[in-house]
């Protein structure tokens, strides 16, 4: 199953962030991929059936009639022992939902691209988090992405942290909706040999498999009076929580070591920048967290100690990280593209506080809400987090969350 590279030489491509995941996912040479086209998503699911097509990737390209379908096969095919991948977003996700939660506690290693999109109604095919954020408490790894690089780098990683013996559960590599799914930038493609090399041998299901030599129930029913009792039950749920936590040193591991390897290192919980001697924070996830970068730098020119936090690892969240990031600071701004309809504010900013809620000194978190429907967060929006914050360290209230794009 040799992937076809470019010749020893030619390493350096120019792609959009869709292109990048099917680029990632052919390097990790899966034996099965079932896609369905949905915007923002579609031209990933055009990019690796081409791939297939032209014998870019050995593998079966299942032809299905929804996203039900999709993942539904894919269970399937990794019970039978195969590598899998497949991309979706958006109503497709919704669609996809219920194999979606079957996955995890089935604990089938699959890789998924969430190319996020806001959510449905009033009518929006654009760009947004919302989709991902409302399927986080499903059981599966979510990492989002800030570059089109990342996106190639961390869906060839995803597969190493899936199949862990000590993790053994589905990753959804999230990357934004029309800004880096359709942005077009310089990437480098790693050579097969060496992806090989990082992946090691397959480990899709050494622990449950559809094999005649060793039967097995798979699934079976539990709980209830008529079944076997809770017992099994907890035990099952107690293991996925146990690998969730696991996957924050893996995830950790994997990504130092391909660093080590291809020498391009990607923070792999959070990563801290310009922190070391920050006052307050701004907080971001995904793309915008270059605009983000863009207007701290500013406004250290100007003198304000200001630092930013992006995290990358949402699920299983990386509790300690975060508070060790913000432990000298007395505020934070945490930019969401998504929203929490019963907290009133955004995903991650009810994470930041659950964090911190244990942190010996009181910082205040303020919830800021952009990038909604396929708007841009600029260095403008950015500075009003960035003032907003700075008000906050010197002890204004908090009212409630702030709309970057109310207005624009």
């Amino acid at each position: 199953m040799a992937a076809i590279m470019p010749e020893p030489g030619s390493k350096v491509i120019v792609c959009d962030g869709n292109e990048a995941a099917a680029w990632g996912a052919a390097l990790s040479r899966p034996d099965m991929v079932a896609v369905y086209p949905i915007t923002p998503q579609s031209s990933l699911a055009e990019k690796i059936s081409q791939f297939i097509a032209d014998g870019i990737i050995d593998a079966e390209l299942m032809d299905v009639e929804g996203e039900h379908s999709v993942l539904s096969v894919l269970q399937g095919a990794c019970l039978a022992g195969a590598r899998t991948y497949t991309a979706s977003c958006g109503q497709g996700l919704a669609f996809m939902f219920e194999p979606y939660w079957r996955t995890p506690a089935l604990r089938l290693p699959i890789v998924m691209s969430i190319v996020t999109r806001d959510g449905i109604s009033p009518q929006c095919v654009w760009g947004g988090q919302q989709d991902a954020m409302t399927v986080r408490e499903t059981g599966w790894i979510h990492m989002y992405c800030e570059t089109v690089q990342e996106v190639l780098d961390t869906v060839v990683m995803a597969y190493k942290i899936a199949e862990h013996h000590d993790v053994m559960l589905p990753v959804s590599v999230c990357h934004d909706g029309n800004y880096l799914s359709f942005g077009s930038v310089r990437a480098e493609l790693p050579h097969q040999t060496e992806v090989d090399d990082f992946l090691g041998e397959k480990n899709v299901n050494w622990h449950v498999a559809l094999d005649p030599d060793r039967p097995m129930a798979v699934d079976p029913l539990t709980g209830g009076a008529s079944g076997p009792g809770p017992s099994l039950f907890v035990r099952y749920r107690k293991g996925l929580c146990e690998g969730m936590q696991n996957a924050l040193r893996v995830i950790t591991e994997v990504h130092e070591e391909w660093s080590r390897r291809f020498g391009r290192y990607h923070a792999p919980l959070v990563e801290s920048y310009r922190m070391d001697d920050a006052g307050y924070a701004v907080m971001t996830i995904g793309s915008m967290s270059g605009a983000g970068k863009d207007a701290v730098d500013a406004a250290r020119e100007r003198g304000e100690k200001v630092g930013l936090v992006k995290v990358k690892t949402f699920r299983p969240f990386p509790a300690q990280a975060v508070a060790d990031a913000l432990a000298r600071v007395t505020a934070v701004g945490v930019v969401d593209r998504s929203v929490s309809f019963g907290w009133n504010s955004g995903p991650l900013c009810q994470e930041t506080r659950c964090a911190l809620y244990s942190s010996p000194r009181h910082i205040s978190v303020a919830s800021f809400i952009g990038g909604l429907a396929g708007a841009d967060i600029t260095v403008k929006h950015f500075d009003r987090v960035i003032r907003d914050t700075a008000e906050r360290a010197r002890g204004a209230p908090i009212s409630g969350p702030a709309w970057l794009n109310e207005s624009d």
